[in-house]
């Protein structure tokens, strides 16, 4: 099948139980739910609610008609599966009850072969239900000229300011695989990294995103990266493509933490990002570095709109001014955050991010604003990685 699904299979039945599960592997799809029969209703709807699978293949040889009320309780639940009933009977008036009380396919044997037809239509028609029911987000990338500029750092602060300001469902990811540092300053939790969704896409849905990440604070979840490794094989660019793209439906904002420079996984991601913000410092190498950078994305079509130059740690009297750095660049600077790194230094070693209320932190505040396009917000609060 062409989309990943997440599936309930309901049946008492051994040997039909085997044949679908060997069916369904090295497909997309995914058991979720895997019981011998429906049980007590409650219990069950409320297991739905909880495991949210995409379809549900039941066994209805056991069961009485009419099946209108069983069928319209399952479809009313959140999760609102899709229904493949199996059944040893062919017989079409069996068949039509069935359809007519609500199913959306009638499977019976021999089920192998009638199993991959209809959950290839599932699958199809879910991945369309996900995406017409679902508004589009933005996905906004973070890079760094060379190391060491501070992507990293506003990349986190965006995030949880955009999730703040916003009240919105926000992400931050971790694409640059080697440092893996956001999992650091969030502190997250979790021991599964961007890594498994990009080597696993054939199994992304919702349900094994949620596995995946982990929660910074409210609105904001976080996916790591796994941080240097001895041997990893290289990402495809479609798979990289993939997750973004469904990431995008699932959030109403992505920050995407690149690294540094230009790799293959920084070229495939710009290519599913909204706004590309890439961070420089004053100092020479990294000016020259932004040249390259600029260059080398005007050469493969990336165009000048989507890309925003941020100027950080920038000195009170700087030695070059914005409108020299435009005429040299040949792009306009989007912000220019001030040196801070007292303050940085101090809520790092607190286990926090910056108090919105310094002037780093107002600054980045006010990027976040600036990115949502609503009035700036800013509070005395400090927020704590550690939850307190």
């Amino acid at each position: 099948m062409a989309y990943p699904i997440a599936l309930g299979l309901i049946t008492g039945n051994r040997e039909w139980r085997e044949e679908i599960l060997d069916s369904l592997r090295d497909t997309s799809a995914r058991v979720v739910l895997d019981q011998a029969g429906i049980g007590d209703l409650i219990g069950f709807l409320e297991t739905l609610e909880r495991v949210r699978p995409d379809a549900l293949l039941v066994d209805f040889t056991g069961l009485k008609a009419p099946y209108d009320e069983l069928i319209g309780e399952i479809k009313a639940t959140s999760a609102a599966p899709f229904i493949a009933a199996l059944n040893k009977s062919a017989d079409p008036e069996t068949i039509l009850s069935v359809i007519r009380a609500g199913a959306d396919e009638y499977i019976y044997p021999p089920i192998s072969a009638n199993l991959k037809k209809a959950l290839d239509r599932i699958a199809a028609e879910a991945h369309a239900r996900r995406h017409l029911n679902s508004t589009p987000g933005k996905i906004l990338g973070f890079f760094s000229a060379k190391g060491g500029c501070g992507a990293t750092t506003i990349a986190c602060h965006t995030a949880v300011e955009l999730a703040r300001q916003t009240k919105q469902e926000v992400l931050l990811a971790d694409f640059d695989l080697d440092a893996g540092l956001v999992g650091f300053l969030m502190k997250s939790k979790s021991r599964y990294t961007i890594l498994d969704a990009i080597s696993n896409t054939h199994r992304l849905d919702a349900n094994y995103w949620r596995a995946l990440i982990s929660n910074g604070m409210p609105r904001l979840q976080v996916i790591r990266a796994p941080g240097a490794m001895p041997q990893r094989p290289d990402p495809k660019p479609e798979d990289i493509h993939t997750v973004l793209h469904f990431v995008r439906f699932q959030y109403d904002w992505t920050v995407v933490d690149l690294g540094r420079g230009l790799n293959p996984v920084v070229l495939s991601a710009l290519e599913e990002v909204d706004e590309a913000y890439l961070v420089t410092t004053l100092d020479v190498p990294a000016l020259h570095q932004v040249q390259q950078v600029l260059r080398s994305l005007i050469d493969i079509g990336y165009g000048h709109n989507r890309i925003r130059l941020l100027l950080n740690r920038v000195p009170k009297a700087p030695d070059v001014m914005p409108n020299e750095l435009e005429k040299l660049l040949g792009i306009p600077v989007h912000s220019m955050l001030p040196e801070d790194h007292g303050a940085l230094y101090e809520a790092y070693a607190e286990g926090q991010l910056l108090d919105s209320s310094s002037n780093l932190g107002r600054h980045l505040a006010r990027l976040a604003a600036g990115i949502a396009g609503i009035q700036e917000q800013v509070t005395k609060k400090r927020f704590s990685l550690f939850g307190s």
